[in-house]
Parts: C-alpha cells; structure tokens; sequence
C-alpha cells in the first residue's frame, strides 16, 4: 500500500531532480549522435574506398584508418571520458556538466559507427557496384547513390543500436560529472539510499530505450 502524500514526495524530487536531468540526458544523446554520425559517415567513406576489397584500395591508408578506428573503440567509455579532459577542457573549457560529455561521447562513438556504416556498405552486392562502374560513375557516386541507398536499412538498424549503447554511455558519463540521469541515479538516488530517485531514473532510462528501439524498428520497416 502506498502511504499517504507519497506522489507528492515523490512529484517534488521528479519535478526539481529528475525532469531536468532527463533533458540533459536528451541534449548529451542527440548531439553527440548527430556528430559521431557524421563523423563516422566519413571514416566510413574512407575505409571503404581504400579497403582491400575497396573502390581504390590502399593499403596503407586502410590500416592507417583501421588502427584508429579500433583503437578509439578499444577504451571503456569512462576511461576515455578522464584520458581526453585536458582536451576537452581546452575545447569546452571546463570537464564536468553535460556540454562537456558531449565531445568524449562523440569521440567514444564516431569509430562505433564507423565501423556500423562500413559493414553496412560492404553488404551491398559487387554487381551493383560493377555495373554502375561500367556506366562511368565516379567512386564518389559508387558509393553515394548506390551503396549507401542499398545499404541505409542496415543503417538505420545500426544507428539505432548504436543510440541505445550510448545512451547508457550517457550514465556512465554521469558518474564523472557530465550529469544527465545516470547522474540523479547515483547521486540522489544510489548514494543517497532514496530508492524512489533511483528506481524512477532506471524507468525513465527503460522507457527512453524502449522507444528508441520502436522508432528504429519503425523506421527500418519504412524504408525497407
């Protein structure tokens, strides 16, 4: 049974604590997806066009590219979040609150979608490939116009994915101080023993997946 003023207990820590917090978390999400997938687009573009099975193979360049796309990956998030804050504190100039999550976010998942859209391009079928090179198409427009057409359902599997795995980098990122729920959750919620706090940020952060991995869902079903 639920004891009597609970929801307004419960209301004020939501109102003053956690709604915010979901915001940042948002804000922290959606920009640094937006630039890890430009950024990874555009590794993407090279590791294809210089692969071993690639539109200009190069080998040199492929391992140049490939080394430092699994490197960057091979850091746990919040390892990587504490090796690159002079950098960020260069950039954003300070290394905690959530503008200053966002550049290791980016950085953590840039080769993750690299390596997404890569895959995703290399599923298109050589004939394809073959045939819009037989009608003179430039490798720019090999893979623009037909390997990233072909291939943007696996994209769109991939990216969503890829937003899930980084809104959980989003709490891990807020146990150095870039806040956002994973934040509340430990501050007010875990540290503080207020079970209502924590359990209310873990249902908020199960609610965001779910509808995340709908809208993908969605999305692919769309375009498919």
């Amino acid at each position: 049974m639920i004891p009597d003023g609970y929801w307004a207990y419960w209301w004020r820590y939501f109102d003053g604590i956690i709604a915010p917090s979901i915001g940042a978390t948002l804000r922290m999400l959606s920009v640094s997806m937006l630039f890890s997938f430009i950024g990874g687009f555009i590794l993407a573009y090279f590791l294809i066009l210089y692969g071993p099975q690639g539109l200009r193979p190069d080998r040199s360049k492929y391992r140049v590219l490939d080394f430092m796309v699994s490197s960057i990956r091979s850091f746990p998030i919040i390892i990587l979040i504490v090796a690159i804050s002079p950098i960020t504190r260069m950039v954003v100039g300070t290394t905690i609150g959530e503008r200053a999550a966002i550049l290791p976010l980016t950085v953590a998942a840039t080769p993750f979608m690299a390596r997404i859209i890569e895959n995703s391009l290399r599923g298109v079928d050589r004939q394809l490939i073959e045939a819009a090179r037989s009608f003179g198409a430039s490798d720019f427009q090999i893979i623009m116009k037909v390997m990233v057409k072909e291939s943007v359902p696996m994209i769109v599997a991939g990216t969503t994915l890829a937003t899930i795995t980084y809104l959980a980098a989003t709490t891990v990122a807020g146990a150095v101080g870039a806040g956002g729920l994973g934040a509340v959750a430990l501050n007010y919620g875990y540290q503080s023993f207020n079970n209502t706090v924590l359990y209310t940020s873990v249902m908020i952060l199960f609610i965001m997946v779910l509808i995340i991995q709908r809208v993908g869902d969605w999305l692919y079903k769309k375009i498919l």
